[in-house]
């Protein structure tokens, strides 16, 4: 599409939209009584050919020179939504345009692009699935998306899927941890949640974009099965639940396809056997080709102007007035886009600019953090901190009398109170390893003006807080030699497009933290990581709490852990390991010891990264390999005490079980109800889990089921699950190796379809 055309459709758009409207008789489409297939048949066969092109070629919102178009004018320019996305509206027909925003954490393109245009910041969505709880995942959603129509976007690129296979991913706090049921329920409900608010959510990346190392040429491959029951079956459990108006396939290959242009993926798993009706956009700078993406199941060329051609704009009219692809297909295609519109309201409820409920939101991303933090060590009970609010507390290290940070890339959001001085330089300098020295990248934190500093002198106005950076370690001993307790705060930098190299905390923090330790016996520390990191000092500290990305309320959430305000209740959605050793790959692949991509001459390798360790990602791989974890998934520690009791099971045609919760200690609090199973064959599953709520002494009754798939195994060559005939065993407990109850029932053998 030519700019100018491009111009006409936007600016058309808006004058019509200020202007007179066609009749609501004269727009049959506009009748809500109708099925949203119906409703989109109407309105297309109304749309010429050049308008069908209109919706699957969609630009870069954000106006710049782009090699394959024509400069914008400088009037369209100004008219120009900023965006992550945008895709033109077509004004006579009352067709919105689509204008997107990354918003995996917060409406992420407001302040990147329009200074001063803050969004509220929710915690990382690895904190929100360590909270266990749906109702918090579904509130997050439902928050960003108000926040997003108040900003005037209606298409949110939210629903990250993909499982933590490889706990040093960049974007692991992007994600929903290791576990496919935990991360379907997690990511299903907070897509419920944004189209709650008549704004469409994406589910992402698809599929098996689990690590940003090579993440452009590299090709995961693992075998279909294994697939099934891992990855793909977070995917298939969210759009269940969550019904996403669209799908964003990946960067990388699968089985050394394009996941763009991969049929079996997107035309014969995701549309065909999952009955998937929405759409299938790319991510941005993901499209290779116009024919093979076009049949093989791709619906929208998000961003021409990010991949190496507008290959959805004049090469797909080509190939389709020569019949290389199909006129059904290019309607298809539509067709989608147009009944995702109509199923989640964007027709019926359009956006409307205004305020946002900044006290609203931050009350909600507080009471996530509140919901996701994680207790993991508390020797002597040194936390709550109920006895020192009038004693003298070192607080050491990790920003804390600033904020609390984040993590980076297009989920970054600018949160509410941000500031330039919120925008910290880290990194840099060389590292030796193996005997050769590695210059490291520098990089920026963005951290979320919640100072938990601040918080900590609010919660302990008569105690006598004292704050060290802990860049110098004898400054920082010094002052915890002479403190009745250390805080010692440490951090982990992930972002978007580069893995971790390792899982050690970055600089000099395990030495701080030794040092510290060493000079009072009664040390905590507060990590605030994407995901899991090795501790060597463990053994040296009283107190453990795994606080991730926390958002724009985390210092107050952090601060009412640590003084009893709130009882922690997070459970770790990833197992911790000891050391990267115990993983199914010590090593990244492709990944050089700077955290670099391996190149040759300059241009990354194509690379093949081999999943052979199947299904078993996470606690599945611990289990069968026999390694001991460090903290294992699913636990948590609290302030109080559970027991479990009474568990009864019953087989059949699947599982069901039955126990009973009791809170046998002297505070209020949750605690998370988990089912395991073990089948005849394969490996262990999490099967159901549940969050109580408890007073002291109070008892409640849970009851759960086991989705079939969870005990089946997927055979790829019949197409179907297969559930074996036997004895399952059962184990109740809070986490992946706790076996508060066990029992063991009988399955009767069945299959179900995908």
């Amino acid at each position: 599409m030519s700019g100018k055309v491009f111009g006409v459709v936007v600016l058309g758009f808006l004058a019509v939209a200020a202007g007179a409207q066609t009749s609501a008789q004269q727009r049959p489409w506009m009748n809500t009584s109708l099925s949203p297939d119906a409703r989109a048949d109407l309105v297309q066969a109304q749309m010429s050919r050049d308008e069908e092109f209109i919706l699957i070629d969609g630009y870069f919102g954000m106006p710049y020179q782009a090699a394959n178009r024509p400069l914008l004018s400088a009037e369209l320019k100004a008219q120009m939504p900023l965006s992550a996305g945008l895709v033109p509206g077509i004004p006579r027909l009352g067709i919105p345009p689509l204008t997107e925003s990354d918003a995996s954490l917060g409406v992420a393109n407001g302040g990147n692009m329009r200074p001063g245009d803050t969004a509220t910041a929710l915690p990382s969505s690895l904190l929100t699935a360590a909270s266990f709880n749906p109702q918090t995942a579904f509130a997050g959603g439902a928050m960003i998306a108000k926040e997003a129509r108040a900003k005037g976007y209606n298409v949110l690129l939210a629903g990250g899927t993909n499982l933590a296979r490889e706990p040093r991913g960049g974007r692991t706090f992007e994600y929903s941890g290791e576990d496919p049921l935990l991360a379907g329920i997690m990511v299903g409900e907070s897509i419920r949640g944004i189209q709650s608010q008549y704004v469409i959510s994406t589910a992402k990346h698809f599929a098996l974009n689990d690590q940003e190392t090579a993440r452009t040429v590299m090709s995961t491959n693992i075998a279909d099965a294994d697939a099934r029951e891992s990855d793909l079956l977070a995917f298939e459990i969210a759009l269940e639940r969550g019904d996403p108006g669209a799908i964003m396939c990946s960067y990388n290959r699968v089985n050394n396809n394009y996941a763009c242009e991969d049929h079996y993926l997107l035309s014969e798993i995701l549309k065909g056997d999952w009955g998937y009706r929405g759409f299938v956009m790319s991510d941005w700078g993901a499209v290779h080709s116009t024919v093979p993406a076009a049949l093989n199941g791709l619906d929208q060329e998000s961003s021409n102007g990010s991949d190496r051609l507008d290959y959805f704009g004049p090469p797909l009219k080509e190939a389709v007035a020569k019949g290389q692809v199909p006129e059904a297909r290019l309607r298809n295609m539509v067709h989608r886009i147009l009944r995702s519109m109509f199923a989640k309201g964007l027709f019926d409820h359009a956006v409307v600019k205004a305020p946002i409920d900044a006290d609203g939101d931050l009350a909600v991303a507080q009471s996530a953090a509140e919901d996701g933090i994680v207790l993991l060590k508390n020797d002597k009970a040194i936390l709550p901190l109920t006895a020192v609010k009038r004693q003298k507390i070192a607080l050491i290290g990790g920003y804390a009398d600033l904020g609390v940070p984040s993590g980076g890339g297009s989920s970054q959001v600018l949160g509410i109170g941000h500031t330039k001085a919120m925008e910290v330089p880290i990194g840099g300098g060389t590292r030796v390893i193996a005997g050769e020295t590695w210059q490291l990248p520098r990089d920026i934190v963005v951290l979320h003006a919640s100072a938990p500093l601040a918080e900590i002198h609010r919660l302990a106005p008569q105690a006598a807080v004292t704050y060290a950076a802990g860049d110098d370690i004898a400054a920082a001993v010094a002052l915890a030699k002479k403190s009745d307790i250390a805080i010692v705060f440490a951090h982990q930098h992930m972002r978007e497009g580069v893995d971790v190299i390792d899982l050690v905390l970055p600089g000099n923090q395990d030495d701080l933290i030794a040092a510290v330790a060493a000079a009072n016996p009664h040390t905590i520390v507060v990590l605030e990581t994407g995901g899991p990191v090795t501790m060597p000092w463990l053994d040296k500290v009283d107190g453990v709490v795994e606080a991730w990305y926390s958002g724009n309320r985390g210092g107050a959430a952090i601060a009412r852990i640590l003084f009893g305000d709130v009882n922690p209740s997070g459970r770790l959605p990833v197992t911790f390991p000891i050391a990267e050793s115990q993983l199914p790959h010590p090593i990244i692949t492709g990944q050089r010891p700077d955290g670099r991509i391996i190149a040759t001459n300059g241009t990354p390798t194509v690379y093949d990264v081999i999943y052979n360790e199947g299904s078993k990602v996470g606690y599945r791989w611990f289990e069968e390999q026999k390694l001991p974890p460090l903290f294992a998934f699913g636990y948590g520690l609290s302030y109080t005490s559970f027991a479990y009791e009474g568990l009864k099971v019953t087989g059949g045609a699947t599982l069901s079980f039955g126990f009973d919760v009791r809170n046998t200690g002297a505070r209020q609090g949750k605690t998370v109800a988990q089912i395991y199973v073990k089948p005849p064959y394969g490996e262990t599953r999490l099967v159901g889990f549940s969050k109580v709520d408890l007073a002291p002494g109070e008892v409640k009754h849970v009851t759960l089921s086991a989705d079939p798939r969870l005990l089946a195994m997927f055979d790829g060559d019949a197409n179907i699950w297969r559930v074996a005939e036997g004895d399952y065993q059962v184990r109740l407990g809070d986490s992946s190796t706790d076996r508060a109850a066990t029992a063991t029932a009988h399955v009767n053998a069945g299959t179900i379809r995908p």
